[in-house]
């Protein structure tokens, strides 16, 4: 078959730009036709001959080998053998990775029209995975020989020499990777212990660390000639925050006591890269395998895997992915969430459902009877056919892509390469393929059981068909719901008349119409329908046109009942769903939804989050965790709203929900920064970025509320004279700077999702006019010769949100000692009553008849000044008032030392947490924080008298 007319005419215009090359002129007949079939599909192969007189030369003499791929390993350590330093290593890498790249490329596209029948899907995606193994492989032993020779050769306490195993996860570890994919990679040791040989002796930890680190660049890093893998080390043991290496303990305690479902489900296709070069290979497998494979039949990963799935339906529709033949309905992770449903269950009992392997799996499937033949061959060829398409789709420009095209040129490439007439027959056996898969998902693995419908009421239908007509929809009211009637007839009607300017199409209008009666059945007969109706109605407005969100409300009863009973309850999360509908989706699951993440796995779940967005796609990470956030507020709300949350313990996750954001925020703007300018040169040998977030107020005493903003100061440790050790050298303050400035950015722009967080800085040495970000030691300076008493009130209040351990120890010394000075009793006295008046004058509001319960006399600024104050004026005699900064152990310590009695500490605690909780509660139906003046009078005395006692002569 030949080439197109369009597709002809592109491949004639580039083989005449390599006429030039006498070595393409001198090619067998055989590879001068096929070589119009590789210019015309492929951009990627026309960039690759461009580039390369060498791969002109000898091109046709790579097809001699009945097997390249088995070579791979001996050709590239031979290079490698020669190259004297990493730059050499590093062009050495790519030159040889661009080679055989090519080549995969050329026997893909020509496949389907060469005669030669030796290349199959199965051969490509083992060359594929082979070629990444060898350039892992030989990067690091090439790497691992210079690292002994600088840093020593790390041992055991037994002096046996230790390696570093890189465990191949995903597509990788399987032998199926992709022909644009990232490598998914978590890199161990055997046993802790020390280098010898080298003249300063370092921890194996550290020896790792710093080889970890330079394979990734190696691999990763751009340069001139391109890149070779982009490296994903999130898989790892705590992902993004924990150590880059591991040994075999700390790794086995962690998969046994933390490890998770997402773990279990990608540790199987965990495979040791180069494994025949350790004989510690096989100790490892036989401990992870107990955690990936139950000895128990599991049928709670179904389950896992449902959700997992629902995920991933969710971020298709949050991204608006379209014709994803991998993600979409269909597509190519149902066929690997079918095998894995198998292998999580059965594993355990059944050894030949343990391979890696996705096809081997399928045959194990059939052999067992898990699955009929029938069903086993359509996953199978609809598998093959949709990686097959997926590696042409990427081998076009050499882009990780899983989205079919929309250019008319790309569409051509890939009906000619898959041997089809046109567009049209592709798309009609890929929409086939995907639709055979899909049957088959659903029938195994479906969706959450719903709840059953209930039919909707005759009157309620009529509601609706009669919403125009206000005498007859008012009659139909007064039946259902007589004391609001009117006010609802008035409602509906406005409501009906705002719809009829929308364009809904036929679809929406149908959802509407099946919609309304369901929901007017659930809301009309409340007794605050009038309040609740138009806030939903309101949301109603703002989906109309995005029909999937009218359908999701119209099929699950049970997410249009919590809907109901979150926006009856709340204001402010009816006003949520109405500006992110996206977070709908989290009505489908009632055990999600009223189930706040654990306080300790909130950096784990962003993490995952996180994971699915490639991490250079800063805009795609930036609104993922805005959506993140909403999604954690909506449950807490959720939770909070059925009364399983106590106010304490909707701070706490508001907390760290909030401090979980700041280390993602801080690693995205990490990698934003270093990425121009490299690391200050400091950091070399430390797994950490020298930098701190200090946060005060409401965030530093673990008490936000759903609409706080933070408080946080920056802090490092970079010496004068340091400059970092990227393309662009800058002073490493500077560099410190820009991250702050990127932390704030980050913060503060506005994406579809609105802002993350609002951010203050202003708490930090000198305010507004002084420095964004300061040493550990200009901060002590400044607090100790510099600060006023308001800053140390504040530092009451404050405690570090994210740093490393030495940053830690230095802001909590600073802090202890600047609390622990001794200060006159009397100024000080002065000091914070005259703050206190100032901060009522600017910021008090009074209402006639009122109780404001912040900033009126007797309430919460009140106590928390007095705790303020007490501290100050005690720590130097009692150093242990410093250890907390939330103000309900703070009066729990002033009794505990002795500086107020057991029953006044109480009194203040209890009005201080009603007070708060009247605040909080009043957030949630959207009013503001005053009540009636006779309000908490007990309370507002305790306080006046505790304050008369400290501050009145």
């Amino acid at each position: 078959m030949s080439l197109p007319s369009s597709l002809q005419t592109l491949a004639e215009r580039r083989q005449q730009e390599l006429t030039h090359l006498s070595h393409v002129q001198n090619w067998p007949e055989l590879y001068q036709q096929q070589l119009l079939i590789a210019l015309g599909c492929s951009d990627f192969l026309h960039e690759c001959f461009q580039k390369d007189e060498f791969l002109c030369q000898h091109f046709p003499s790579m097809f001699k080998a009945a097997d390249r791929s088995e070579q791979y390993r001996s050709r590239l350590q031979a290079i490698l053998s020669s190259c004297t330093d990493e730059h050499g290593l590093m062009r050495e890498l790519r030159y040889f990775r661009r080679r055989e790249m090519a080549y995969i490329a050329w026997r893909d596209f020509t496949y389907t029209h060469s005669a030669d029948n030796n290349w199959s899907l199965e051969i490509s995606l083992s060359h594929l995975s082979l070629l990444a193994e060898a350039l892992i492989v030989e990067s690091y032993q090439w790497l691992y020989k210079q690292a002994c020779i600088d840093w020593g050769i790390p041992i055991n306490a037994q002096g046996e020499e230790q390696p570093m195993l890189i465990i191949g996860m995903g597509k990788l570890g399987g032998g199926e990777l992709n022909f644009s994919s990232d490598i998914d990679l978590i890199f161990t040791y055997p046993e802790n212990g020390e280098t010898e040989g080298a003249r300063r002796s370092i921890a194996n930890a550290q020896f790792f660390t710093r080889l970890g680190q330079k394979l990734i660049k190696v691999l990763d890093q751009t340069t001139v000639d391109g890149f070779c893998y982009r490296v994903d080390l999130r898989l790892r043991p705590f992902g993004e925050s924990g150590p880059l290496v591991m040994s075999y303990a700390a790794l086995e305690d962690y998969y046994q006591e933390q490890g998770r479902d997402w773990e279990r489900y990608a540790m199987i296709k965990a495979r040791v890269m180069g494994k025949e070069t350790y004989s510690h290979y096989q100790e490892l497998r036989q401990m992870l395998r107990p955690f990936v494979f139950r000895r128990y039949i599991d049928f709670g990963a179904i389950q896992a895997l449902r959700r997992m799935k629902s995920m991933i339906t969710t971020e298709v529709r949050r991204r608006g992915l379209h014709d994803n033949i991998k993600l979409g309905a269909g597509g190519i992770r149902e066929v690997e969430f079918i095998a894995q449903v198998f292998q999580l269950i059965r594993g355990g009992r059944e050894p030949s459902l343990r391979g890696r392997g996705l096809l081997e799996t399928l045959i194990a499937i059939k052999e067992l009877g898990q699955l009929s033949v029938q069903e086993i061959d359509d996953l199978t060829n609809g598998y093959c056919f949709l990686r097959r398409l997926e590696n042409l789709l990427q081998a076009i420009g050499d882009q990780q892509t899983q989205t079919l095209p929309m250019d008319d040129r790309d569409q051509t490439r890939l009906a000619f390469a898959m041997g089809m007439q046109h567009w049209a027959e592709l798309y009609s056996e890929i929409e086939h393929h995907m639709n055979t898969i899909h049957a088959v998902f659903e029938d195994l693995i479906g969706h959450e059981e719903e709840e059953s419908e209930s039919s909707v009421g005759k009157a309620y239908i009529e509601l609706w068909d009669m919403a125009h007509n206000q005498d007859v929809l008012e009659h139909i009211l007064q039946e259902l719901n007589p004391e609001q009637a009117e006010s609802l007839t008035q409602h509906i009607i406005e409501f009906k008349g705002e719809l009829k300017k929308k364009t809904l199409g036929p679809r929406g209008r149908e959802a509407i119409t099946n919609l309304m009666p369901k929901l007017f059945s659930v809301v009309i007969s409340r007794e605050d329908a009038s309040d609740t109706l138009p806030r939903i109605t309101k949301l109603i407005q703002a989906i109309a046109t995005r029909t999937t969100y009218l359908e999701l409300l119209d099929e699950h009863s049970g997410a249009l009942q919590h809907l109901v009973r979150l926006c009856a309850a709340s204001p402010m999360v009816a006003e949520q769903l109405t500006r992110y509908p996206i977070l709908l989706d989290e009505l489908l699951d009632i055990n999600q939804l009223y189930n706040p993440i654990e306080l300790s796995q909130y950096k784990v779940e962003l993490h995952e989050f996180l994971a699915r967005i490639p991490e250079d796609d800063m805009e795609q990470q930036m609104e993922a965790l805005r959506q993140f956030k909403q999604v954690c507020l909506l449950r807490i709300a959720a939770s909070d709203i059925a009364g399983g949350l106590s106010l304490m313990k909707v701070s706490d996750h508001l907390t760290y929900l909030s401090e979980a954001i700041v280390e993602a925020v801080v690693n995205q703007a990490w990698l934003q920064v270093t990425e121009k300018f490299g690391e200050p040169t400091h950091l070399e040998g430390r797994d950490s970025k020298g930098f701190a977030v200090i946060g005060y107020g409401k965030v530093g005493g673990w008490e936000l509320g759903y609409n706080s903003d933070l408080d946080i100061v920056f802090m490092h440790d970079c010496d004068a004279n340091i400059y970092t050790n990227g393309k662009k050298e800058i002073d490493g303050r500077q560099f410190y700077l820009r991250l702050a400035q990127r932390i704030i950015h980050i913060f503060s722009v506005r994406t579809p999702s609105g802002i993350l967080y609002e951010v203050d800085t202003r708490l930090r040495p000198s305010g507004a006019s002084g420095l964004l970000v300061s040493t550990s030691e200009a901060f002590d300076e400044y607090q100790r010769d510099d600060a006023w008493t308001w800053e140390h009130q504040a530092l009451v209040r404050a405690r570090m949100i994210y740093g490393d351990r030495l940053l830690q120890e230095a802001f909590n010394k600073t802090r202890h000692d600047i609390l622990c000075l001794p200060r006159d009793e009397k100024a000080l006295q002065k000091d914070v009553a005259e703050m206190r008046e100032k901060m009522r004058d600017h910021l008090g509001g009074k209402k006639a008849g009122r109780f404001m319960l912040k900033q009126d006399i007797g309430g919460i600024t009140d106590i928390e000044f007095l705790a303020q104050y007490l501290v100050l004026n005690h720590s130097h005699q009692a150093p242990k008032l410093t250890r907390w900064s939330d103000n309900v152990r703070i009066f729990e310590s002033f009794a505990q030392q002795g500086v107020m009695d057991d029953e006044l500490s109480q009194l203040l605690i209890h009005a201080y947490c009603v007070m708060r909780n009247e605040i909080h509660h009043r957030n949630l139906l959207g009013f503001d924080a005053d009540v009636d003046e006779n309000s908490f009078n007990q309370e507002r005395e305790t306080v006046v008298n505790a304050w008369n006692n400290w501050f009145v002569e």
